[in-house]
């Protein structure tokens, strides 16, 4: 007898009061379930207004509810949609009616989802953009999670697989072949095929990390000598106190973290502690952890005493400004947190950068796709020299493209998945 998964079902919006709540039931007795609660179920995919009752006949709630078939459905089950009046007490009710019916049962974190990973409707790059929108804060973020979750990704790998299974191909006719009509250097048009996608797997390996900070945010560190104003600025650029400010240096001593958006892109700005010579243990730690976090951001904006360098050489990108415009007289690219003289222009100066690196972003946007394009990379660049070396190697040339093939499936969740899928689907909430 064949396995047939759980029916399912859990409330599909955020917990709480709302003008609708949105009840989700995924599994072969969904529909049975829609003929207890209100008797028969509306067309597929039209919305209808139906009364609820409980096995009592009470009325539970006036509800949309939309049934979607299996194989067109999210899941690629049969899917049930309540849509209730968001009431708190409304929602339990119909779960606890739900729960209260043979087969069904709550649904886990990420369930849903998951269910449409295994049914074929979305692969596992689609769950990665998908859990990416979830979390998305910004406008870059939501642009770039949807690019992942619309199949951009799964398109792309799967034209770098058609195009190695070509290669393969030709390859192995030469092996199998040998004795018949088959061309006997097919070495121009293999090498071709494997430059091509080495050439587009360079780039997207390239943007990868633009791509995760566009996921995680981008870093600004502001660098400077201690009281030159930082923190001043810090609380400009905020648009809060999020700093303490004083006129006795050395106050800031940890990195303090403020995240913003700008041009729609996440920016973490830091707060450094003053960057001089010190005894005092626990500021050199500040200063320390200041450096290091300087080091690694993605851009740093110096603070500087007008006719003074910076501490140390900017990065090439770097920010370079006067400190406490307000005192300064014919300075230019000064700027003063205390007035906000400058900001405006340090703000775009900034999002001019960051929006320049985020350009150069590409479709992957996990470390998990770079390593499996690593590895493709490596075995193509085996296989191009090995098949350099004549018909005699070209089976090891044709396991060598087989390999690279492999992992770029990885990519898309045909092979070695298993261990990541627990990991992936803990970030989601339950009804997704």
């Amino acid at each position: 007898m064949a396995y047939v998964p759980d029916t399912i079902f859990a409330l599909a919006t955020a917990p709480g009061k709302a003008g609708v709540a949105v009840v989700r039931v995924s599994g072969s007795l969904a529909q049975n379930a829609g003929k207890k609660l209100f008797g028969d179920l509306p067309e597929p995919r039209m919305a209808s207004l139906r009364l609820l009752k409980d096995r009592e006949g009470r009325r539970l709630d006036q509800a949309l509810v939309l049934f979607f078939k299996e194989k067109s459905s999210f899941t690629g089950e049969d899917v049930l949609e309540l849509h209730l009046h968001g009431s708190v007490a409304v929602v339990n009710a119909v779960l606890r009616e739900l729960s209260d019916m043979d087969g069904l049962r709550l649904a886990e974190a990420g369930e849903f989802t998951r269910r449409a990973l295994e049914n074929g409707c979305l692969d596992l790059s689609q769950v990665e953009g998908l859990a990416d929108l979830i979390d998305a804060e910004t406008e870059a973020q939501r642009r770039q999670a949807l690019r992942v979750l619309s199949g951009d990704l799964g398109n792309l790998a799967g034209q770098w697989r058609e195009n190695l299974i070509r290669a393969a191909a030709l390859i192995e006719v030469t092996i199998d072949f040998a004795d018949e009509e088959v061309p006997v250097d097919v070495s121009p048009e293999v090498n071709d095929l494997l430059t091509g996608v080495q050439a587009q797997l360079s780039s997207e390996i390239e943007g990868v990390e633009t791509a995760e900070r566009i996921r995680t945010g981008f870093e600004v560190a502001i660098l400077g000598a201690p009281n030159v104003g930082k923190s001043t600025l810090l609380n400009a650029l905020a648009g809060r106190e999020a700093a303490i400010t004083s006129e006795f240096a050395g106050t800031t001593r940890d990195v303090i973290e403020v995240r913003m958006e700008l041009n729609g892109l996440p920016v973490t700005l830091l707060d450094t502690a003053g960057l001089r010579e010190t005894e005092d243990h626990v500021e050199g730690i500040g200063i320390e952890r200041a450096k290091e976090r300087a080091a690694n951001a993605d851009l740093r904006v110096f603070l500087i005493e007008s006719g003074e360098k910076p501490d140390f050489e900017p990065f090439s990108g770097d920010i370079v400004r006067a400190a406490k415009a307000d005192t300064l007289e014919n300075v230019p690219d000064a700027v003063s947190g205390k007035t906000g003289q400058g900001v405006n222009e340090l703000v775009r100066d900034i999002t001019e950068v960051l929006s320049s690196k985020a350009a150069r972003s590409g479709i992957a946007t996990r470390e998990r796709h770079r390593r499996a394009m690593l590895g493709a990379q490596d075995s193509l660049t085996s296989a191009r020299a090995v098949v350099a070396l004549g018909p005699d190697s070209y089976e090891i040339a044709a396991e060598e493209i087989r390999t690279a093939i492999r992992a770029l499936d990885s990519i898309v969740g045909r092979v070695d998945v298993e261990n990541l899928l627990d990991e992936i689907f803990s970030s989601f909430c339950i009804g997704k």
